[in-house]
């Protein structure tokens, strides 16, 4: 219980400084999953928020103390002691959407806007198609897939994949 009070102060002051930049963003990642009936065990904080906010995110976060360790158009890594942070930059069309589209989720963590289980799907999705060694994103696809199936906007997952010519996955994963 106590990671889970620690992580949930960190996202209470992350909030409190992103508010204080007027940043629009929403939960993703491992903390995104419970609101979509997945549980998993997390110790980082996965936010989607507008790439013009990058360079006020950027200040913001140092001001807190982090330290950036990586940063181009598209993300953000930073990390404070083993408290790690990380942004995705919303500038494409479709991450435009997603973030646009989040709904506010009552979390463990209070009110918070959460992208849909669909917009996680296709995060999740390009993470491992980035790098397929990261077979945890593809264990977590097929988890918000069986926990949400009935509710799935499945034209909306199936344009993810295709995005990604990843069609194929999807008809194994639904089967």
């Amino acid at each position: 219980m106590a990671a889970v009070s620690r992580l949930g102060k960190q996202l209470e002051q992350i909030i409190a400084a992103l508010d204080s930049v007027a940043a629009r963003f929403a939960l993703i990642g491992g903390l995104a999953l419970a609101s979509h009936k997945v549980l998993r065990a997390t110790q980082d904080i996965d936010l989607l928020t507008n790439a013009d906010q990058a360079d006020a995110i950027n200040r913001t976060m140092v001001a807190l103390g982090y330290r950036c360790l990586h940063r181009n158009p598209d993300a953000a890594n930073f990390l404070r002691g083993d408290e790690r942070v990380d942004f995705i930059f919303a500038h494409r069309p479709a991450a435009i959407r997603m973030l646009a589209r989040a709904p506010v989720l009552h979390t463990a963590f209070g009110e918070l806007r959460v992208v849909s289980a669909e917009a996680l799907i296709g995060l999740k999705l390009q993470g491992f198609v980035n790098d397929p060694r990261r077979t945890q994103d593809l264990e977590d696809i097929r988890a918000l897939i069986a926990a949400n199936r009935a509710e799935l906007e499945l034209d909306e997952v199936r344009e993810y994949f295709r995005l990604f010519d990843r069609e194929s996955l999807l008809e194994e994963l639904l089967r």
